[in-house]
Order: C-alpha cells, then structure tokens, then sequence
C-alpha cells in the first residue's frame, strides 16, 4: 500500500471564529491532496475529461476529528488507495500535523461521463497509472 503525501499550510480563511480550521476545510484538503496524488500519478484531469469523456466526482465521505489544526499550522496529508473498482476508487485519507493525528477520512470517488454523469468505467490508461 503506498501512502503518498502532500504537505498545506493554514491560512486564516481556513479557521473559524475560534481560530480552529474549520470541519469542512478538511475535505478541502483531502481533494487537494487526491487531486496532487493523480498529477504526480501522471493523471491530468483535464485530458482525461477531454479525451475519454469521463471525470471522477466524489460519491461519499465520511470524516473523523481527532484534534483540532490552528491559524499557520503546516499540515501533512496523506492519500492511500484502499479499494480500486472498474468505476471508483475508495481512498482513505489522514490529516496530521507534526505527531497529531487531526482527521481520518474514507473518500469514494466514481467515474461518471462528462455528459451523462452516469457511471462509467476508469480508462485503461488511468487505471494503469493509478494501480502502481
């Protein structure tokens, strides 16, 4: 299983009112990450959508807070594939920042068709490049 890792600074429109980040800005941080892990995968978004007609949207997520992240902290992100289908893939994804785990999330993602946003397969091409 390989983990890859993304490293994000938090700005302050990432906090709330307290200081703290803000629930909902993980999985902002998580898609950046997920979005990071399929460039440096050689997957450009883009061309997949442009030449296979296919993107990939998130279908669900499911979100645990551990401990809360502050204003400038530095925050390592992590991605690891733990399930790749035909036409998803389900990541499991953490948030840390130094020693502390902050987050753990469960993300599936689909492959729908750019006109039809109906369920479609990964391309081959994709998949090979994901599967390594």
């Amino acid at each position: 299983m390989s983990i890859f890792n993304w490293n994000v600074r938090v700005y302050y429109e990432d906090t709330d009112a307290g200081g703290i980040v803000f629930y909902a800005n993980y999985l902002k941080f998580f898609e950046r990450a997920r979005t990071e892990w399929l460039r440096a995968s050689g997957v450009n978004q883009q061309q997949m959508a442009q030449e296979h007609e296919v993107m990939f949207v998130v279908k669900s997520t499911a979100v645990d807070y551990h401990s809360p992240a502050k204003l400038d902290d530095e925050l390592k992100l992590t991605v690891v594939v733990e399930k790749l289908g035909k036409a998803s893939v389900q990541f499991v994804q953490e948030a840390w920042c130094g020693d502390r785990l902050l987050a753990t999330g469960k993300i599936k993602v689909g492959c729908v068709g750019v006109n039809t946003l109906r369920p479609a397969p990964i391309p081959d091409v994709v998949l090979a490049k994901i599967s390594v």
